[in-house]
């Protein structure tokens, strides 16, 4: 039986998220991988091909995981409650935030050189993100027409995501008021219309 791995993928993906929080993609290296971790270089490419794997797939780590938590509230149907995930989720981990909120994806890696499977999977998670934001907005409002899909949308995504941005932007934790900004805006859209 081999021995059990000193460094594992998760940890690499970790660093190498915090990093980029801290100083944005271009501080992201190899080196400064295994300075984080306290690994040999070899070890983080014994895990990862590449620094733009490595970096793809971390952000495909953790935009998974807020998208999991996010659909998981949609499925309840409380509009609400999956606005405000946003703001909780940003006020919990706002490093995390920083990655998925301030850089997009194509900056993490050069020229959008994602690997293949990167790439399906990151098109799956889009995906499944339209196909729960549909779903949601016909089993509210009782109507597939797109009008009501991009007022969901609108509500649950857009708002909560302009309301948690400057903070982001200025290195803060958005405020506790952000709260009831977001409810309000979300109750005042999310009316059921005839």
């Amino acid at each position: 039986m081999g021995r059990k791995p000193r460094f594992t993928k998760d940890q690499f993906s970790t660093a190498a998220l915090s990093l980029v929080s801290e100083g944005g993609p271009k501080a992201v290296t190899v080196a400064a991988i295994a300075a984080r971790t306290g690994a040999p270089v070899g070890s983080v490419y014994h895990r990862f091909p590449s620094r733009e794997h490595l970096l793809a797939e971390a952000w495909l780590r953790l935009a998974g995981s807020f998208q999991r938590g996010f659909i998981d509230l949609l499925e309840k149907g409380d509009p609400v409650e999956a606005a405000l995930y946003t703001v909780r989720w940003v006020r919990r981990h706002p490093g995390e935030a920083k990655v998925l909120l301030l850089h997009r994806k194509e900056e993490l890696v050069a020229g959008g050189n994602w690997p293949p499977e990167v790439r399906r999977q990151a098109a799956d998670l889009a995906g499944e993100l339209r196909s729960a934001l549909v779903s949601f907005s016909k089993r509210f409002f009782g109507s597939p027409e797109k009008r009501f899909t991009r007022r969901s949308v609108f509500a649950l995504v857009d708002i909560p995501l302009a309301a948690v941005r400057r903070s982001l932007e200025e290195d803060r934790v958005p405020s506790t008021a952000v709260y009831s900004l977001v409810r309000e805006s979300c109750e005042a859209l999310m009316r059921r219309m005839p």
